[in-house]
């Protein structure tokens, strides 16, 4: 259970004002947050370490850089492009942070965000 500020100054009987309560700390977002969090419900293409590509909607991430990507299908880097194989379907799948090698946004622009 969060204490808020008014709480914590009826219950300690000071008054420090500098420090921000849980909902304003909610409220205060680093930029780098708001451009994870505009990514939420958009199509993300992963390339991964082992040479497969998955594509699918960006629906969370963890500390260890995990990705949680729905409606996800998986894709095989072949020599020759010619082949036109058909993706597999993965549905829901986690994708360890430690083997993604780069991603791509789509986003509302007509251009891709890629961060490496």
């Amino acid at each position: 259970m969060a204490i808020l500020a008014k709480d914590k100054e009826n219950i300690e009987g000071t008054n420090d004002s500098e420090s921000l309560t849980p909902v304003d700390k909610e409220k205060v977002k680093s930029p780098l947050r708001q451009r994870l969090e505009s990514w939420l419900n958009k199509n993300m293409k992963i390339e991964m370490t082992d040479g497969r590509v998955l594509i699918g909607i960006f629906l969370c991430t963890d500390r260890d850089r995990n990705v949680i990507l729905g409606s996800c299908a998986e894709y095989l880097q072949t020599e020759s492009d010619e082949s036109g194989e058909e993706p597999r379907v993965l549905g829901l799948a986690m994708v360890p942070g430690h083997h993604i090698v780069s991603i791509e946004v789509d986003s509302d622009l007509a251009s891709n965000v890629e961060v490496l």
